[in-house]
């Protein structure tokens, strides 16, 4: 007999599934002839990002459950690799967390920003050390470099590259914008400091 609370997070997960779009459900679901069938038709976006999940697109799933056909069918209907969810995350990011090499394998030969950071500074290679997966870790030491070359040449050449999100890089100002200013904190502690012996001097000097 499943305990209430579980039987509720079982439920509300199946509830926020169904709020998926048809397409980020197939793909979860690594439903290949369905999300071929969806993106023939029109049906769905491969770039819609779904806000009940992380503003998370369909590449991302493809990228979370490591399914190879599925991301490779998306990529050729239009689904970028440089969208990012609420927290700067890539699909890399989820590949990195779960050890899908072959997904980074996909990610970098599309030249991906294999190495963009996330809101907290966490590179995919930083979340592949936290989540112990080496051959992650050593693979994208490799594709990192190569990654900075080729947008190096890119941008000497005047190549396209599409390895920004600009919708992101708006709501990243708004999230920077609204945490305590790192100045501001570090001209309070030296305030606090450069106060602090004063007011020491100050108090030695009295005479009660």
């Amino acid at each position: 007999m499943l305990f209430p609370q579980l039987f509720f997070l079982m439920e509300l997960t199946l509830t926020k599934m169904s709020d998926m779009t048809k397409l980020h459900q197939a793909v979860a679901a690594g439903n290949y002839s369905l999300v071929k069938k969806i993106l023939k038709k029109g049906l769905c976006d491969p770039n819609y990002k779904d806000v009940d999940w992380n503003d998370r697109t369909p590449l991302h799933w493809a990228a979370i459950n490591g399914h190879m056909e599925v991301m490779q069918i998306l990529i050729e209907h239009g689904a970028r690799p440089c969208l990012v969810t609420d927290v700067g995350w890539t699909p890399a990011h989820f590949a990195a967390e779960s050890g899908h090499l072959n997904v980074l394998k996909i990610l970098h030969t599309l030249h991906a920003a294999i190495d963009a950071p996330d809101f907290f500074g966490d590179t995919p290679k930083r979340i592949a050390e936290i989540y112990g997966q080496k051959a992650c870790v050593a693979f994208l030491e490799k594709a990192e470099r190569e990654c900075r070359d080729h947008r190096r040449i890119a941008r000497q050449q005047g190549l396209p590259l599409d390895q920004r999100d600009e919708d992101w890089d708006a709501k990243k100002r708004e999230l920077e914008l609204s945490l305590p200013s790192s100045n501001q904190n570090t001209n309070k502690k030296k305030n606090k400091k450069s106060q602090g012996p004063t007011r020491l001097s100050n108090t030695k000097g009295r005479r009660w």
